[in-house]
């Protein structure tokens, strides 16, 4: 707890990873300053969730605006649909999206004189994003070495992701442990007022809650098998 007083900068996209980094960083002492961004993203469902979850961990809390659907390239921005299956990596990788959170972050940070970045991505359960790698996050943090006043100065901001290495079911425990309202989350790629149950990142959640030994607070839709949008056993990765 020696950080006591010090300022993180916690981005925040509504999903379980971002909430249990968040709650991270609360434990370590931080004040956090929640970051979201709303990038044009085809569900806005996220952004209502990233704002509970904000207001529960005590943040500061901005919505920073930017349309990546000028650029396009994703399921999650372009008319593209969102699968159910993926192989290699898959459409709903938004193109370089971590590099454009994590340099507003930058900035951000060293405006508020922030120490450090939370972020939640995970080289666990992943679909293979190239930007939820190790040794990216260590690419990154060269970079930011090199590219700040701040750096240049007074000393680095540091790029934190304390989710990196566990599984799913692991950050579940981790967020139960923390007291993260899971019941705010929301991971569901497609629109609606229930989780869909069967996008790559539902059934990798509804996995991750089943391996914890929990049930997934969220309401899920009906699925095909009938068990109310429950299903348990998929092998994709997708982070969120």
């Amino acid at each position: 707890m020696g950080t006591m007083g010090k300022r993180a900068i916690c981005l925040i996209s509504g999903g379980m990873d971002s909430a249990v980094a968040a709650a991270v960083a609360r434990h370590d002492g931080y004040k956090l300053y929640a970051l979201t961004f709303n990038y044009g993203q085809r569900n806005l469902r996220e952004l209502e969730a990233a704002k509970e979850i904000a207001k529960n961990l005590g943040a500061h809390h901005k919505i920073f605006e930017m349309n990546l659907r000028q650029i396009g390239g994703s399921a999650l921005t372009d008319t593209i649909e969102v699968p159910e299956r993926a192989e290699g990596i898959p459409v709903t990788y938004v193109p370089a999206r971590n590099t454009i959170f994590l340099s507003c972050a930058l900035a951000y940070a060293e405006v508020i004189d922030a120490e450090a970045i939370f972020i939640g991505v995970n080289a666990v359960d992943y679909s293979g994003y190239p930007d939820c790698r190790p040794e990216y996050i260590q690419a990154f943090q060269r970079m930011a070495n090199v590219a700040l006043k701040r750096s240049v100065e007074k000393g680095p901001i540091h790029i934190k992701a304390p989710l990196l290495y566990l599984s799913k079911a692991e950050i579940v425990k981790s967020g139960l442990e923390l007291g993260v309202p899971f019941e705010k989350t929301w991971s569901c790629y497609r629109e609606g007022e229930k989780a869909c149950g069967r996008c790559p990142s539902c059934t990798l959640r509804l996995a991750a809650f089943e391996k914890a030994g929990v049930r997934d607070p969220i309401e899920y839709e009906q699925s095909d098998s009938g068990d109310g949008g429950v299903r348990t056993s998929c092998g994709l990765h997708q982070n969120k």
